[in-house]
């Protein structure tokens, strides 16, 4: 059976391979903590169900404290010529895209078609994880066609990789740092405190303000968390089911979606949602790493008001 296992020992070697590729990477003004932070990430992925949860914690605060002192740095990855890449991008045309368009043909197909084949009395993919395994075989299943079109290696594959990493650096770990953040804040009580304040200091007899005290609650915390899902349990669980549901007699379907549409006004306001909105400014080397948040904040804030509209009218249906 294939599991989800598998895939995290094959991101975990993956980063193992980049931690070592920095490592040699004579470049690199600060290879040996940047080969440091990959290395520690690689082996979350590899071990981290095997290690203790204070020991992972504080491999996790470690790296922290190697990107906060700007120790992941870039290198120059060994890449093909310039004239090399441009022949092949000529020669190849629109079939580049054809990996890309492999990975969500061959997802679907895994979690629809694939899904009950079996080899023996196990299933071929594992059912508690059909999606994110049929990506895994679908990415695979990219990385080979991506090969035999341009007529390269895996290794190469990984080069690629490794220049990617770089060109996002520290931001990659992110948004597994940001969900750890949310269930921390979970497990500390966090949403039985933000009902305390809110109902403590804010009259929310008014139902309007009530819903503008979440969705706003839910924009501010995902602008701090830079991920709504994380947000989404503080808020829930100190404004949207005690007062909206518990009170005002919400949908909590549409307390749901409307929330987390509002958590999604705040991660185009945030560079917390790295992922978002500073990766895609590295990639493209524009000056200001702030540009895409500058750009999208006239939207968010619009989008923002219009979802405490949407939320106060539609909430009870």
């Amino acid at each position: 059976m294939i599991a989800l296992e598998h895939f995290y020992v094959l991101v975990g070697l993956l980063f193992v391979a980049v931690a070592m590729m920095n490592l040699r990477d004579r470049s690199n003004p600060r290879r040996l903590t940047t080969a440091l932070f990959w290395g520690l990430y690689a082996l979350l992925y590899l071990a981290g169900e095997r290690l203790p949860p204070a020991f992972v914690g504080a491999l996790m605060i470690l790296m922290a404290l190697v990107a906060g002192f700007k120790g992941v740095t870039a290198g120059k990855p060994d890449l093909l010529p310039e004239e090399q890449r441009r022949a092949s991008s000529q020669r190849l045309g629109n079939r580049l895209f054809i990996p890309a368009l492999v990975l969500p043909l061959v997802t679907m197909l895994g979690a629809t078609v694939f899904s009950s084949v079996q080899v023996g009395s196990l299933p071929l993919l594992d059912p508690k994880h059909l999606t994110l395994v049929s990506l895994g075989v679908a990415a695979l299943v990219a990385l080979g066609a991506a090969c035999w079109l341009t007529r390269s290696t895996p290794l190469q594959g990984v080069r690629e990789a490794r220049r990617l990493v770089d060109a996002m650096s520290w931001a990659v770990v992110l948004p597994h740092m940001l969900a750890v953040l949310g269930l921390l804040f979970t497990e500390a009580g966090v949403g039985k405190a933000v009902a305390h304040v809110t109902t403590a200091y804010i009259d929310m007899d008014s139902r309007f303000i009530a819903v503008a005290v979440f969705c706003i609650g839910m924009a501010l915390f995902t602008i701090v968390m830079g991920n709504g899902f994380a947000a989404f349990p503080v808020m829930a669980g100190g404004v949207g089911i005690p007062v909206l549901v518990g009170v005002y007699g919400a949908n909590p379907a549409v307390m749901a979606a409307i929330g987390m549409f509002s958590a999604y006004c705040g991660t185009l306001m945030t560079p917390m949602a790295a992922n978002f909105n500073i990766v895609p400014a590295a990639l493209l080397d524009l000056p200001d790493k702030n540009a895409v948040i500058r750009a999208q904040i006239p939207t968010a804030l619009p989008l923002l008001v219009a979802n405490i509209f949407l939320l106060y009218f539609l909430m009870n249906q």
